[in-house]
């Protein structure tokens, strides 16, 4: 009986073993491997050195485009999570709605989500292009404009177009989150605000929102790990050019490493970008655990 009772007891973590395995073989590893690099002097051939403390954060944040990168970063993950989640909570609004066409609707809203990024950021690119983008064309037929405009005449407008693709790309999966709430909320709840003389933005404030913060706040956490971490957009539509002024953190570390040797500032800056998104889930994690204590 003895021999059962431990058998069992140790069962459920025998069948965990591989997954806590492949965790530690391709995440813990990697992510301790990045700090001691962090840490220690890289050749331009990739050969490890000795122990340099510091050295390399310090190199990080001297960089010249170092300032512009982090502020790129920021205007990026704000614009893009903070815009996709203001119109994915409208759009899932409209399309929790009953009308004709409404799942055709929702399959549509699908597509830009499940089209893969470079994908879309190829086709963004062909759609401003100066000379013969579909953009240009279509005002063009229209008649709303006489001749054609150079959608990306400076690195800022590029940079916008990157934060606007990212936008067009993220709505869908906040529409959804929001919309699985939404479709949750019991209806006797709308009633009895009825009944009281709610209308429509007392409803939204008192029952719509409370009811689906639980979805708002996982979509926008799980949205800043994912725009913090987007490569595709910017990399396809302007490879951070000119002279990194549209490059986001991920992208310039990238091309500090590969292009421009500079290994060990690179990884540092990987090791920032991982401490800033753990500050961000910190954060999300004592917010959460306050709210189940009140």
């Amino acid at each position: 009986m003895n021999t059962i009772r431990t058998k069992h007891r140790w069962e459920p973590y025998l069948w965990l073993l591989p997954s806590v395995i492949m965790l530690a073989v391709f995440v813990v590893y990697p992510i301790i491997l990045v700090f001691r690099l962090s840490f220690s002097e890289i050749s331009k051939s990739g050969v490890l050195g000795g122990f340099v403390g510091f050295q390399n954060y310090v190199n990080a944040v001297n960089l010249p485009a170092f300032k512009t990168v982090m502020l790129n970063t920021l205007f990026w993950v704000v614009s893009v999570v903070g815009l996709s989640t203001l119109l994915g909570f409208i759009i899932a609004m409209v399309l929790n709605q009953k009308f004709h066409g409404r799942k055709i609707a929702r399959a549509i809203l699908v597509f830009p989500w499940a089209t893969s990024l470079v994908v879309q950021a190829s086709v963004w690119n062909y759609i401003i292009k100066y000379e013969y983008g579909n953009l240009n064309n279509v005002l063009l037929n229209l008649g709303i404009i006489r001749e054609a405009i150079n959608w990306r005449s400076s690195y800022q407008i590029e940079f916008l177009w990157e934060c606007g693709v990212g936008i067009f790309v993220t709505v869908p999966f906040v529409a959804f989150c929001v919309l699985s709430g939404l479709q949750s909320i019991d209806e006797s709840l709308y009633e009895a605000a009825t009944v009281d003389g709610a209308g429509f933005w007392s409803k939204l404030w008192n029952v719509t929102i409370p009811m689906v913060r639980p979805s708002l706040t996982v979509s926008t956490v799980l949205n800043i790990i994912y725009v913090f971490n987007s490569f595709p957009i910017v990399y396809t539509m302007t490879k951070g050019a000119p002279t990194h002024k549209t490059d986001t953190l991920v992208t310039y570390l990238y091309m500090l490493f590969f292009y421009e040797k500079q290994k060990g500032p690179a990884t540092a800056l990987s090791v920032i970008g991982f401490l800033i998104l753990c500050l961000c889930a910190g954060i999300y994690m004592v917010s959460v655990m306050r709210k189940e204590e009140e």
